[in-house]
């Protein structure tokens, strides 16, 4: 055995040892750097990133303008004592502020997605004293008290009841539709008052608030219909309740816009904001207007963490606007994702398992099925896929939910170039081919 071989294998006893499994699987990969689209391993294989990190580095790895924040900040100011306030912080606030319509005007900055979701519920709570909250079936929040009670797509059996006046509502899912119109399609309006009607009976008279993403990610990449948002924002007036975007993989630029609810026109009474925002730093934000942050503010509003405000990773959020808007990374995301979604639908042509091809701008979805009839997916199949992809220096995201098993979620950095682009699909497109017809054929 050489030295190579013997530290790669310490590592792992190490892994086995050491590190406490926490609900997805290890890629059987030591990486020990990335740059740009790329990561590498240990072994010394560059591995294309589609995923962009947890589809968080919207500009790459390693970005040299982050990275030259992060150095000069650090030396001079890193963290601070929760009420202490900075320039990166209130420069940061007001930024975000112009970027978003009117009345989205007063941020709270935090560390992770589930925390600006945690802050965002409790803070609806708080405002319209009431407590219960709906989500989606298909749903993904976070993994913190409320925003785990919100999330409906996985980790919900084993730890006892969730907090009461929690309540799902179904996905306006068009590749699978459970109400349709007489030509087939999804009727998501009758699916929509179908389900508040569902919402007002289990009711007690206390509905606070309800918290969606524009696309579901983890739910199976599931974009909202045209004109869905704006249907649900009026049932949320009709009952009182606050309508809350979590926008941790949607917002800034990645669907070819800077926000994903811009297409619609729908502005939320809060919004969350992670992932993109620190490009793969920890840090969220909840944004909302001045009249719900006074009368949150008048009722004790109380989200004191030790990370809040914190200098280090606001001045990363400020270059990351800079970057956005120097290189207009709305219009390049549009660029691109057309160029990518174009690959996936010429791809899908050609390949039986391929169901469907859904998302937008650079956030898309690929799902394999056993047949386009039954629309059977495939955890097996889809995990195979993802297998050779690596072996071929891809590296691919998988949802493997219930009713979409199989999905990929394709979200590369939108510094991303087209031969890049076109790598991916290339590698994807005979991973497909090579798996598939194998596997359909058993």
């Amino acid at each position: 055995m050489t030295d190579t071989e013997a530290d790669t294998q310490a590592f792992w006893t190490d892994v086995d040892r050491h590190v406490l499994r926490y609900g997805t699987p290890f890629t059987p990969r030591i990486i020990t750097h990335a740059a740009g689209s790329h990561v590498h391993t240990a072994d010394g294989r560059r591995l294309l990133d589609f995923t962009s990190g947890q589809m968080s580095a919207i500009l790459g790895h390693s970005h040299p303008d982050i990275v030259a924040t992060l150095g000069r900040q650090a030396a001079t100011l890193d963290h601070l004592f929760s009420g202490m306030l900075s320039r990166p912080v209130v420069d940061l606030c007001r930024r975000l502020a112009e970027s978003l319509p009117a009345p989205l005007e007063k941020t709270l900055l935090l560390t992770t997605g589930a925390e600006s979701n945690e802050a965002a519920i409790r803070m609806a709570k708080l405002v319209t004293g009431r407590h219960e909250i709906v989500s989606f079936a298909r749903s993904w929040h976070g993994m913190t008290q409320a925003a785990a009670n919100a999330t409906y797509s996985a980790g919900r059996k084993g730890y006892g009841p969730s907090a009461p006046g929690n309540f799902a509502i179904p996905a306006p899912d068009a590749y699978r539709p459970d109400f349709t119109t007489p030509d087939g399609t999804l009727d998501w309006r009758k699916q929509l008052d179908h389900a508040f009607g569902l919402i007002d009976a289990q009711s007690t008279g206390s509905l606070a608030a309800c918290i969606v993403e524009p696309i579901l990610s983890t739910g199976g990449v599931i974009e909202l219909p045209l004109g869905y948002l704006a249907a649900l924002k009026r049932k949320c007036e009709e009952r009182g309740m606050l309508l809350i975007l979590d926008e941790a993989q949607t917002g800034l630029c990645r669907t070819g816009t800077w926000y994903a609810f811009e297409r619609d026109g729908v502005v939320p009474d809060i919004l969350t904001l992670s992932k993109t925002l620190g490009a793969g730093l920890p840090l969220a934000a909840v944004v909302t207007s001045p009249e719900i942050e006074q009368e949150a503010h008048d009722r004790g509003f109380l989200f004191l963490t030790t990370h809040v405000s914190d200098p280090l990773v606001a001045a990363v959020g400020n270059t990351v606007l800079d970057v956005l808007v120097r290189e207009e990374m709305d219009q390049r995301a549009a660029r691109l994702g057309t160029h990518l979604r174009d690959g996936l639908l010429g791809m899908q042509k050609r390949h039986e398992a391929i169901g469907d091809v859904r998302g937008r701008g650079l956030l898309q979805g690929l799902e394999l099925v056993l047949d386009r009839t039954s629309k059977q997916g495939s955890d097996e199949m889809g995990t195979l896929v993802t297998r050779r992809c690596l072996e071929l220096g891809l590296h691919m995201n998988i949802v493997q939910l219930p009713g979409t098993a199989g999905t990929f979620r394709i979200a590369p950095p939108l510094t991303s170039t087209t031969e890049e682009l076109d790598l991916g699909l290339e590698i994807l497109d005979r991973a497909i081919g090579e798996v598939t017809p194998r596997y359909l054929a058993t």
